[in-house]
């Protein structure tokens, strides 16, 4: 259903947050015919840009190159879309459909776009908030940092997640001394066991030190640059630069002071609406429900990716357009470059009870496939593109079909499965 059109410097429909979410929420709003007006906020001065480059790419240049953006130039601008940047939404009122930015103006809404991203999460200890100690979640972190490689030697991550193990291999590209501290396995958050034995083995192979077995206790620092890092076994490893890459917290205080209900997230329906019906909420701020396997109800998840932000904004997009849409239910996959690994996950391996990997570890080359109770849930691939593609195909319509006795037979391979037993 389109809202009244709303005359003035207000509009049908306001997106706060000008990420990767955001932006194809207003991207696909015209694509699917949508006359309104609409307006994107963003908190940020810089026009829109490609956020997973900044632990790759732009981190890994050696000169002041500009971000990758998001759309091409003027793009937004000739769809009609009005873009404020540098501005950030003080509250919002949902009786009155209308949102109060720090500028003083209020806008008027039909509907209302939550696509408020996350931010990083601190760490509470002593020094970490002084010079040489970063975190990596948007430019202007990313444009300190990698000027401040330029001058660094010895590198302490915190941390063994995606951003923090992409920045360790940049930093041993450089030639830099790393050593990275986490109380877990490489991306236990994300991957399977098996893929983080083999992620920890090949960052320990290109000269990282990976002491996966403990915390941090504290920073010893002169009150403006840190000197050393003290893990929690008493062990110092002395720095000159250190980042820190603990996790990323939603950004829920606007929704959560309006009263919307919030929980690790903004709690979404199937459709992505909000616990109000003209609120939506799209991308790392949304918790919605997913099924489990053999029907089953399966547990609410907030996933950081580009492809989940795309593709819900891509969805709520279209129905605030007036289009006939049932649940969103796209296959979650996510990617990451770190040195010579080329990760490309597809569905969620955080519940599998059993894995095969066909083919040769060693290699370089393979994929895990994660099943749970015997059900394909999840495929991560490490620099084996075809098997990405195809996991995303066999997730969304076959998951149920393929066994694991199946994946272990000689010659195996899913795209061969999959021409071979058409849907």
């Amino acid at each position: 259903m389109n809202a009244a059109h709303i005359d003035g410097d207000n509009a049908d429909v306001v997106i706060i947050g000008s990420g990767h979410a955001g932006v194809q929420v207003a991207i696909s709003l015209r694509e699917e015919g949508y006359a309104g007006g609409i307006v994107v906020v963003g908190d940020e001065l810089a026009e829109p840009y490609n956020r997973p480059s900044l632990s790759k790419e732009h981190l890994a240049a050696t000169d002041s190159s500009e971000p990758q953006p998001l759309t091409p130039k003027g793009q937004l601008a000739s769809l009609g879309v009005r873009v404020l940047l540098g501005v950030a939404v003080e509250s919002l009122d949902l009786d009155g459909h209308s949102v109060t930015l720090s500028s003083g103006e209020q806008l008027a809404w039909g509907e209302l776009v939550l696509a408020t991203g996350a931010s990083h999460r601190v760490l509470p200890l002593d020094g970490a908030e002084l010079s040489n100690a970063f975190y990596l979640r948007t430019l202007a972190h990313a444009d300190a940092l990698r000027a401040a490689l330029a001058d660094a030697k010895r590198v302490v991550v915190v941390g063994a997640g995606f951003i923090a193990l992409e920045f360790a291999a940049v930093a041993r590209a450089r030639d830099l001394e790393v050593t990275v501290i986490a109380p877990d396995r490489a991306l236990a958050r994300a991957v399977s066991a098996p893929l983080s034995e083999y992620v920890e083995r090949v960052h320990r192979e290109l000269g990282s030190e990976l002491l996966l077995d403990r915390g941090v206790e504290g920073f010893e620092h002169d009150g403006t640059r840190v000197t050393a890092v003290v893990d929690s076994t008493g062990v110092r490893h002395e720095a000159d630069l250190v980042v820190i890459g603990i996790g990323a917290i939603p950004r829920t205080d606007l929704a959560q002071n309006a009263g919307l209900e919030v929980s690790d997230g903004i709690l979404v329906g199937p459709d992505l609406r909000t616990s109000h019906p003209h609120v939506w909420a799209v991308g790392d701020c949304a918790r919605m429900r997913i099924a489990g396997a053999h029907g089953e109800e399966g547990t609410s998840v907030r996933l950081e990716s580009v492809q989940n932000a795309v593709g819900q904004a891509q969805h709520a997009a279209a129905i605030i357009a007036g289009s006939e849409r049932g649940d969103y239910a796209d296959v979650p996959w996510f990617w990451s470059h770190q040195g010579p690994l080329r990760l490309q996950m597809a569905g969620l391996a955080y519940q599998a009870d059993e894995f095969v990997i066909p083919g040769d570890v060693d290699s370089g080359k393979f994929s895990v496939f994660c099943f749970r109770q015997g059900e394909l849930v999840a495929v991560e691939s490490v620099n084996k593109p075809a098997d990405h593609m195809a996991a995303r195909v066999a997730l969304r319509d076959r998951g149920g079909d393929i066994h694991p006795d199946t994946v272990r037979e000689p010659g195996f391979t899913l795209k061969g499965w999959l021409a071979e037993h058409p849907a």
